[in-house]
């Protein structure tokens, strides 16, 4: 019996060779292609079907399969193994869409809209080029060439800690000689100490690039930085292929654990460069002239990028492997830059709470305020940042994926096809799709959207049950649900709906999202009111409709002029801790000032989350706006 097996998919025309046993989810991880597939591998979402065309397979059996597709050679990807050379097919539902997204996809992504004042700090990027104009050597002025470049460093950065590895240094002599001693020295900065990371003749400070990149759970936003003039060249997307493992972290967790991070630890570096060969392509611009990565992400994130373990994050008492990696060479994880290029990721403050909102405190200036402000990223973790220039105080909610889409049957990424707006038009609910045309399933604004007027129309109760006698729409065939668009109007000609399951998943992530807010404020004896500005980060926060998150209860209900989409300020403020050192050294402040609270260690957490299992809220006094617009008619 042989040990390994082809298999080749198609319409994709891929082909990976695997060893007998290997699930068909993790052929197709291994040959590139990304499968929408939620629960990670656990054999209970569904998503990941495939059609076995030729070939043995082996597995265990499931019910989510209907005797028709059994009939048709449909399996479960994630519960079905290899056992010979195999052709398969991947139905268009079951595919993810292109790991780098473009044109109006990708700007959804990558778009930085910080909706704060500008901020500055000194300019002294993490990797810099120098140009060094040098006396030529004398019988009067014999320094050794190291030491002729070092001091004429000192004198222009001010730095009296400056090293060179052997490599560098057996470099120096030549290069001084072939340049007519005016060289270009490549100084990357680790913390306390200047490194000579390069040195090249004549002049090439002009070439010197900087990739910045948020690491998020869902996305991977990538942006190229020139660093001379603090130009951002370009900016790309991905979807972060670690989904393959499930969409939630701790799911990812637990594949790591089984299997070792290598695997977890390839497919990020895998998109990241990814991204980056499709930035310097559009930009003309050398993998080998970008210098640094700079990295923010929540603390499982960067765990997964520098290949930590994982498991005592998520065993009490949550304790990282490391918060604050100093700045490593890229090619220590493979990332392909600059050979002796730096990776920095971003210092977290939590087991939780990571770096990404670490960028995002520096970002807002949230550290300098004078009232009371609270940062929000809506996300799978829900994490949260309260205080202001006196004290700050953060904490991270279980949320799930639910308000990203995932963890609802019809829910999908924010990408073309998605239903992104869902709003009352008189007495017709309409919807707006990503790119137009026909949709294909909901993401998490218009699930949000959907929810809040399905409340507005009673078609669901406060405790977010459906109400079947009172709207057509919602159905028990197959299952309790409200139909938002029938099968024939769809882009795959499957129905797109909100099942009571679904309805529950939504409702559970904000209810974890609002109670740690809750639970926030009531330590420190304060109140919603006393908010002065209430901030909502990420990507998919700026997509969301204020007044249905409200009414739904996810964001406390605060005046319109106190809220402020704030966009991706993880990329925001990793770029200015990539161009700063005062902003780097400001960002170990912030970690110091910062008391992370763990919300496992509040008695009185699963009390605030069971309150905030209801539309909005049990207390509905705290949501004055929801009591006003009850029937009220919706705008898009």
């Amino acid at each position: 019996m042989a040990s390994s097996y082809q298999v080749a998919f198609s319409p994709i025309y891929k082909a990976v060779t695997v060893p007998a046993g290997t699930t068909l989810l993790e052929a197709a991880g291994k040959a590139g292609i990304t499968i929408d597939s939620v629960c990670g591998g656990d054999g209970i979402c569904g998503r990941c079907k495939m059609i076995v065309v030729d070939g043995a397979v082996g597995g265990r059996p499931t019910t989510l399969l209907s005797r028709e597709e059994i009939r048709r050679g449909v399996v479960l990807a994630c519960q079905t193994t290899v056992e010979g050379d195999l052709r398969v097919e991947i139905p268009a539902e079951t595919r993810a869409k292109d790991k780098v997204i473009i044109d109006a996809d990708a700007r959804r992504f990558r778009a930085v809209h910080p909706g704060v004042q500008k901020r500055h700090f000194d300019r002294s990027a993490i990797a810099e080029k120098v140009l060094l104009h040098l006396d030529k050597p004398s019988l009067a002025n014999n320094l050794d060439d190291c030491r002729r470049v070092r001091d004429r460093l000192e004198k222009l950065t001010g730095t009296d800690s400056i090293q060179a590895g052997l490599k560098v240094i057996r470099k120096i002599p030549e290069a001084l000689r072939a340049g007519d001693f005016t060289v270009t020295v490549t100084l990357g900065h680790r913390r306390a100490v200047a490194e000579i990371m390069d040195v090249q003749p004549g002049d090439t400070a002009g070439r010197n690039a900087m990739a910045v990149i948020d690491v998020g759970t869902s996305t991977i936003v990538a942006h190229l930085v020139d660093v001379g003039t603090t130009e951002t060249l370009a900016a790309e997307a991905c979807f972060n292929s670690q989904s393959t493992y499930g969409r939630e972290v701790t799911a990812r967790m637990i594949a790591a654990e089984k299997r070792g991070p290598e695997a977890l630890q390839r497919l990020l570096v895998e998109d990241i460069n990814r991204l980056l060969s499709a930035l310097v392509a559009r930009c003309e611009v050398n993998l080998g002239d970008i210098t640094a990565v700079v990295c923010a992400g929540n603390t499982a994130m960067m765990h997964f990028l520098l290949g930590l373990p994982t498991r005592n994050i998520r065993r009490s008492p949550y304790v990282a492997a490391s918060l604050e990696p100093p700045p490593l060479r890229a090619a220590e994880v493979g990332i392909k830059i600059n050979p002796r290029g730096l990776l920095l990721a971003i210092p977290g403050i939590g087991g939780w709470v990571g770096g990404d909102l670490t960028a995002g405190i520096l970002a807002t200036g949230l550290y300098e305020m004078d009232g009371l402000g609270m940062l929000i990223d809506i996300g799978t973790n829900g994490e949260i940042i309260l205080g202001n220039k006196e004290w700050m105080m953060a904490c991270s909610a279980s949320a799930g994926p639910a308000l990203e889409g995932a963890g609802v049957a019809c829910g999908m990424m924010a990408q073309q096809g998605a239903i992104e707006k869902v709003f009352l038009d008189g007495d017709e609910i309409r919807h707006e799709v990503i790119g137009g045309g026909k949709p294909d399933g909901l993401c998490g604004s218009g699930i949000i959207d959907l929810l809040a007027v399905l409340l507005d129309v009673g078609a669901i109760d406060r405790a977010g049950r459906l109400q079947g006698g009172r709207d057509p729409r919602v159905r028990t065939d197959g299952g309790k649900r409200f139909v938002l668009v029938d099968r024939e109007e769809t882009l795959t000609g499957r129905e797109i709906s909100l099942r009571q399951e679904d309805i529950d998943n939504v409702v559970t992530a904000k209810a974890a999202i609002f109670a740690a807010a809750r639970i926030l404020l009531d330590r420190l004896d304060l109140g919603i009111s006393d908010i002065d500005r209430l901030m909502i980060a990420g990507g998919f926060g700026s997509y969301v409709n204020l007044d249905n998150a409200v009414a739904i209860g996810l964001l406390p209900d605060l005046p319109a002029e106190r809220i402020t989409y704030v966009g991706n300020t993880s990329i925001w403020g990793t770029k200015l801790a990539a161009f700063s050192g005062e902003a780097r050294e400001l960002l170990r402040q912030i970690i110091q000032g910062t008391t992370y609270y763990d919300l496992m260690g509040a008695e009185d957490y699963v009390e605030q989350f069971r309150q905030a299992m209801f539309l909005p809220h049990t207390n509905i006094e705290w949501f004055p706006s929801a009591r006003r617009r009850s029937g009220a008619e919706r705008k898009a």
